[in-house]
């Protein structure tokens, strides 16, 4: 569940330590719950739901509003109700992060690497900037300015965006294996950001391990699964699921995931009762 775009500079400022940002919680409540009437809610239904979450009504409707700018949301009344429902782009794009989210897969090193070259004339420069944040959405890192790599199980994923986006006439993918010289893990500590990446991923444990054995009455664990989701979501967008053998098997993103996996069978149940107390 994770809106492209949401790693670009216009991220709303999610922070650490625990907050996030009202239309990061906004879109995070639209695949949780609006997803199974239709896409829809009510602007009063999600104020309510906000107000869990100490975001004010003013922010809900500015945040709502940039969401329909950005082709997410679409005004609709229902029995004369005012709500907003999401758009076929924002269903599919939220569709398309459940398997990252949720599942997280890891590949192995026999999976191979899948690199994308690309060159972008002077003329449609303005592409340079949407395929660079797709191919990061992705999970590629970069082995120089227009040769891009990822883990070999991404390639169904990359296929489909690039053609989506109108970006494959600029790209050629490649299916290959890794030779040498040097050694990968050190390699790809290069191509990604994987020491900032354990420091997300230490970031996400310390604030919630201790949140977990903490209890919860269904109103808390709507507020704190809401807000450990929204956090964790940008998470495996950022991690391409590297192989242990490169990340090492002590690796803090495969710590969080199943950090994750807990807070999601504690929290799920009692937070969707809540939503449905109140929607």
């Amino acid at each position: 569940m994770r809106i492209q775009g949401d790693t670009d500079a216009d991220t709303d400022a999610e922070e650490s330590g625990g907050r996030a940002a009202p239309r990061s919680l906004i879109v995070t409540t639209y695949g949780l719950y609006a997803r199974r009437t239709q896409g829809w809610m009510s602007v009063a239904g999600l104020i309510r739901l906000m107000s869990f979450l100490d975001v004010e009504a003013p922010a809900v409707r500015s945040s709502i509003l940039r969401l329909k700018r950005r082709g997410v949301l679409e005004a609709e009344r229902r029995d004369g109700v005012a709500g907003y429902t999401l758009s076929a782009g924002g269903l599919h794009i939220l569709q398309e992060g459940d398997r990252r989210i949720f599942e997280h897969p890891r590949a192995g090193l026999s999976d191979g690497w899948l690199l994308a070259v690309f060159s972008i004339p002077e003329s449609e420069r303005n592409k340079r900037h949407l395929l660079r944040s797709r191919l990061t959405w992705l999970g590629f890192g970069t082995v120089s300015s227009g040769v891009w790599i990822a883990p070999g199980h991404l390639e169904a994923d990359a296929r489909a965006v690039l053609s989506r986006d109108g970006l494959d006439a600029f790209v050629n993918l490649f299916r290959s294996d890794y030779l040498g010289f040097g050694r990968i893990e050190q390699e790809a500590a290069r191509w990604w950001d994987l020491a900032g990446l354990a420091a997300q991923y230490e970031d996400f444990l310390g604030t919630w391990q201790a949140r977990l054995v903490l209890p919860h009455d269904d109103a808390e664990a709507f507020r704190d699964y809401l807000t450990a989701l929204t956090l964790w979501r940008r998470l495996p967008f950022l991690d391409p699921g590297l192989p242990v053998e490169v990340v090492g098997p002590d690796w803090a993103g495969e710590r969080a995931g199943r950090l994750f996996s807990e807070l999601r069978r504690a929290w799920e149940g009692p937070a969707e009762r809540h939503v449905r107390s109140l929607v």
